[in-house]
């Protein structure tokens, strides 16, 4: 999809397990530099364990991850903290601290990561939450905040120092039809005023196509399908016409694999 020199993130036959459970089995894929890129699939597929190994929390069974050239998985310490300092992350339920206010949460990565006095700080600090419309409610707690206005603040502060890659962990999950079209609004007009890159992890296809450049589709742990909104929308791809189309049979079963139910509750023969 995009040139080695305008890569951000490449993944290269990437592995992960969780004790016995296979989640990524030989995943490959590219993320280009300064667009917004979807990871989409079913609940459980591995699209957030894809973050982590991006984030470094957690290390690949085989394969490696790459970011601006450097191999994640090999960093010592120091040198990933300074990775994770060019990285914002919208976590999937938020992820504010319930006792700081909205201007502190919002704050809490500027005085951890930078040295910039009060000041500065606080005049950042509204010009974020301004970009995500809540400037007025820097003086609320999280448990003062709608479901909606909790996402925008994830939002500003996933932005607050600046980032070169945005990650966004299930953005649309929960919310109303109007907070839904404010969210990947803001998704895609401040990755465009900020020229950073962005990935959005999720399975609503519908909302990801209105805002993204590019669309990875994953399932049984690889990349099954791939494209432009243009082309995934067009696409006769069984998997694809699933997901988009919302069919209940398709590539994609409901129950996860096991024995059969008689086998496990006894009355197999």
């Amino acid at each position: 999809m995009a040139a080695p020199q305008d890569t951000l993130i490449e993944i290269s036959n990437l592995k992960f397990s969780y004790n016995t459970l296979e989640v990524l089995k030989g995943l490959d894929l590219a993320v280009p530099r300064g667009k917004v890129v979807a990871i989409l699939g079913a609940s459980g597929c591995g699209k957030t364990t894809l973050l982590r190994l991006i984030g470094g929390q957690l290390r690949p069974a085989a394969g490696h991850v790459k970011v601006e050239g450097q191999i994640v998985h090999e960093l010592d310490t120091n040198a990933l903290y300074e990775m994770r300092r060019k990285m914002g992350m919208m976590f999937q339920q938020g992820g504010l601290f319930t006792d700081l206010s909205t201007f502190e949460n919002i704050a809490f990565p500027m005085r951890e990561r930078t040295d910039l006095p009060d000041e500065l700080i606080h005049d950042m600090v509204l010009m974020k939450l301004h970009s995500v419309g809540l400037r007025g409610a820097h003086p609320l707690m999280p448990s003062e905040l709608s479901g909606g206005m909790a996402r925008r603040v994830a939002l500003a502060r996933a932005i607050a120092i600046d980032p070169l890659l945005i990650m966004y962990d299930e953005p649309f999950s929960g919310l109303d039809p109007i907070s839904l079209t404010q969210i990947g609004n803001l998704i895609r007009g401040l990755n465009d005023a900020l020229g950073v890159t962005s990935i959005v992890v999720t399975y609503d296809v519908a909302e990801s196509l209105k805002v993204v450049d590019y669309a990875y589709f994953i399932s049984d742990g690889q990349v099954v399908a791939q494209g432009t909104p243009d082309e995934i929308r067009a696409s006769t791809d069984p998997f694809v016409r699933q997901f988009v189309d919302g069919l209940a049979d398709g590539p994609v079963a409901f129950h996860m694999p096991g024995r059969p139910l008689a086998e496990d509750l006894g009355f197999a023969a």
